[in-house]
């Protein structure tokens, strides 16, 4: 037996072992669950429903509302009811940023409105009233500067040249084609100027052949206001009062008829406000209670619903008084 040498294979003394590649690294599998996942469905939507009473009509308004799309769009559904229970003016309503849908179902008739961005600087907005067969085109330019702006509207279809208004910071004035009976066409002109004067606001409003001025004097604790109509001459004035942050009284008269009309606020917080006055021209003193904001929404209001109470006294017949009351619930569901 002859016996190799270590590290020679053969007998070859040059020959040199490799050792093998090492095994290459098996990854973990991961396990498979057998558990079933569960099964989501989409959220539906959160309703808003706003019910409204006039004790002087004897009419409820209910409004049921819904957003849709992630807020992109909303659906409404609105419509009257007497005490009997008769419904009216029900009217189905699909709103979003650059199309809305307002359908009568009693009238069988749709009014579409729609907006579209042209150019950075370019609006067209359209309205369309299907069972009329009529419509309005208009067309907002806005300039470079700031406050500048044209506006181009004409009734579709087409009876004349269309409306054309100028905006700029200080008013807008207003170029409008007019049919009348002597005349076959004429040019009427509006618009509204506004500046300051002295340590008040100047207004100067022009349209249908009346030039009206207005003057307001303002600060912390007064107002006054004086309007001017030409070439009526009429005048009226206006003054306000402030005796606090919670009390004011506000007083109208017009120079021409004699008539008169003063009105004292009182208000406790934001959500009750207070109020009493007479009007001189119908006879008829009057005051009224509100609870929640006036002038905001449902949503503010404690629990939110709004009401208002009001007593009215004629003059004449202090024995003919009515107390009226308006209601306002919010229900989010």
């Amino acid at each position: 037996m002859v016996e190799m040498e270590s590290g020679s294979a053969g007998g070859n003394p040059n020959y040199v072992m490799v050792p093998p590649p090492p095994a290459p690294a098996v990854e973990p599998q991961p396990l498979v669950s057998t558990q079933k996942r569960p099964i989501s469905f989409p959220r539906r939507p959160s309703l808003r429903i706003t019910s409204e009473f006039d004790s002087e009509s004897a009419t409820f308004f209910h409004k049921i509302s819904c957003k849709l799309l992630d807020s992109l769009a909303k659906f409404k559904f609105s419509f009257h009811n007497n005490s009997k229970g008769d419904v009216s003016e029900p009217q189905i309503s699909f709103v979003s940023k650059h199309l809305s849908l307002h359908y009568d179902l009693e009238d069988h008739n749709a009014l579409v409105k729609t907006s579209v961005d042209v150019g950075p600087r370019l609006q067209l907005t359209a309205a369309h009233d299907v069972k009329a067969q009529q419509g309005e085109v208009t067309m907002v330019a806005n300039v470079a500067d700031p406050g500048y702006a044209l506006e181009l509207s004409t009734p579709v279809p087409s009876v004349g040249l269309p409306k054309a208004t100028i905006r700029f910071p200080v008013g807008e004035v207003s170029l409008q084609e007019k049919e009348e009976e002597e005349v076959k066409s004429l040019l009427s002109v509006s618009g509204i100027l506004k500046g300051q004067f002295l340590n008040g606001a100047c207004t100067a409003l022009y349209k249908d052949e009346e030039l009206k001025l207005r003057y307001r004097c303002k600060d912390d604790e007064m107002s006054f206001l004086p309007t001017l109509s030409l070439p009526s001459n009429a005048l009226s004035f206006a003054f306000k009062r402030r005796f606090g942050p919670s009390d004011k009284l506000s007083y109208w008269y017009n120079c021409d008829s004699n008539y008169w009309s003063a009105v004292y606020k009182r208000t406790y917080g934001k959500d009750f406000k207070f109020k009493v006055g007479y009007d001189s021209e119908v006879h008829l003193g009057w005051a009224s209670l509100w609870v929640g904001d006036e002038g905001g929404k449902a949503e503010t209001a404690p629990m939110k619903m709004k009401v208002q109470f009001m007593l009215q006294v004629p003059q004449d017949d202090i024995k003919s008084s009515v107390l009226m009351f308006r209601i306002k619930k919010r229900w989010d569901i």
